[in-house]
């Protein structure tokens, strides 16, 4: 079989940049093929039409004994298969629901969702009590499965921050003030501990932004509401706050104009009273996690936006929105060029 699904020129775009994603672009028609072999699949696309992708890898539609599916091919990378190892724990529950996987090339049969429709169109509201019922269901707690030992621990993850991020913050230059990042070690060494000996570990999805959430192709629950389910995890061990703040780093612009730091506060305890999680340990996770993205961007060329972004958030949710940022709705979504 050779198949005629077309590479996206945006997914070809990123991937041309290093021998390695190359070398992965050169493979990818073979591995689509095989994918298709393997499961005994047949591409559910318009003549013409492009798959479906995201930053690190390809989604084909496809039907799977009639029923509609996608082959998902991730570019090799640790995070691609501890995805499977997520998928498999949650079997469907609070997750898109994926019926096998082939960790030797990175590949996965998933369900269809609609992936037209995001939670980040949703009216806010709807959108925090889809994401808090998601997190309920997300938030397992380990047994005696394998998967389990694939996972990093988000306490041993904050205790590494101890040491690196001084060290990076000196790197870059100390590109915002030290009472900042001492505010962000201070989580780190308290939570680092607490979330070891005291905390409740379940599976964490780190990267459940609105964009990670779409909704089933048919019917729904019961109430008749739309029923939502999370994709791409980021899967990690620990308390589940730790997942709230890809929430507060995107739809900033949804925030009041008046007060927008104090709506950021807000929408992080109403966020977090949804999932039924502790609002100060979001606040604090989600402080200790912007300023290691601010600390990122801070290294990256053509990131102001996104370091101008992060610096809002972390040092609002510290409690010192720091001087000589952009207005808050002026900050770009991340992904998103800065404003002129």
């Amino acid at each position: 079989m050779t198949t005629s699904v077309s590479i996206p020129s945006d997914l070809r775009a990123r991937y041309s940049r290093t021998a390695e994603g190359r070398a992965w672009l050169s493979r990818l028609p073979g591995l689509i093929d095989s994918g298709l072999d393997r499961w005994q699949l047949s591409v559910d696309l318009e003549p013409g039409a492009e798959p479906w992708n995201g930053h690190g890898g390809i989604v084909v539609p496809v039907l799977h004994h009639g029923n509609r599916s996608v082959l998902k091919i991730a570019f090799p990378h640790p995070e691609a298969l501890l995805e499977s190892h997520a998928l498999a724990l949650w079997d469907g529950a609070g997750a898109v629901r994926m019926h096998d996987a082939d960790p030797a090339s990175c590949s996965m049969l998933l369900e269809r969702l609609d992936a037209g429709n995001w939670l980040h169109s949703a009216p806010i509201d709807d959108a925090r009590d889809a994401w808090g019922a998601i997190i309920k269901e997300l938030s397992i707690e380990p047994d005696a499965s394998p998967e389990w030992r694939e996972f990093d621990h988000i306490a041993a993850h904050a205790e590494r921050l101890s040491d690196d991020l001084p060290a990076d913050w000196e790197q870059s230059g100390q590109p915002f003030p030290r009472w900042l990042l001492e505010a962000a070690l201070e989580v780190c060494q308290t939570r680092g501990a607490v979330g070891r000996r005291a905390g409740r570990d379940v599976l964490v999805h780190c990267d459940l932004h609105f964009m990670n959430i779409l909704p089933h192709l048919v019917g729904g629950a019961s109430n008749g509401k739309t029923r939502y389910v999370a994709i791409d995890p980021q899967p990690m061990i620990g308390e589940a706050e730790f997942a709230v703040a890809p929430i507060l780093w995107n739809r900033i612009r949804d925030l009041s104009t008046t007060a927008p730091e104090l709506a950021l506060l807000e929408r992080c305890a109403d966020f977090s009273a949804a999932a039924g999680l502790d609002s100060e340990v979001a606040r604090q996770w989600s402080l200790v996690r912007e300023v290691e993205n601010a600390l990122w961007y801070a290294g990256k060329p053509g990131h102001d936006g996104d370091l101008a972004r992060s610096l809002w958030v972390a040092s609002t949710l510290a409690g010192r929105t720091l001087d000589g940022l952009p207005s808050a709705h002026q900050l770009p979504e991340p992904g998103q060029a800065a404003s002129s």
